[in-house]
């Protein structure tokens, strides 16, 4: 018989079991397969029969592009941060006129763009009724006149 020693034993004990190891490993096996393909099923099973969202609502989308969203006159940004809003609406009148009435009130050419452009600046009364329109003088020539170019722009 061969004498081996203690070392020589645990040796190839382990080349044996790399061996089995080896030969068995890498291969999927059928449990493997079978519960893959069974949560595959299932999820494509739960996407199928997934509710459809109730009418009249919406389902979250991605926020627009800047350059997809659709630019906002510079005369409108304005008037929306300023304190015109307080007394003024696009389609209906509140305590001063209407910016649509005030589009069909005044053409758009340069005398009635300057003229607007100080009414803004200098206020007035008379016009529209008796309640006075405060004066902006804080509000550049620049600014009045992108205001006033988006209030003629929304003539019918």
């Amino acid at each position: 018989m061969i004498d081996m020693t203690m070392n020589a034993k645990y040796f190839f004990a382990a080349v044996g079991i790399g061996f089995i190891l080896t030969s068995c490993g890498g291969q999927e096996s059928e449990y493997d397969r079978y519960y893959e393909q069974s949560y595959r099923d299932s999820v494509a099973t739960a996407r199928a029969n997934a509710p459809e969202p109730a009418p009249g609502t919406r389902t979250p989308t991605a926020p627009k592009a800047a350059a997809e969203q659709p630019k906002q006159h510079p005369g409108a940004m304005l008037i929306a941060g300023s304190d015109c809003t307080a007394c003024h609406n696009n389609q209906q009148k509140l305590v001063g006129p209407a910016y649509v009435d005030v589009a069909e009130k005044y053409e758009a050419n340069d005398k009635n763009r300057e003229y607007l452009i100080s009414k803004i600046k200098e206020g007035g009364a008379g016009v529209w009724g008796q309640v006075p329109m405060p004066p902006h003088p804080n509000i550049s020539n620049d600014d009045a006149g992108k205001m006033v170019d988006y209030i003629l722009s929304l003539k019918k």
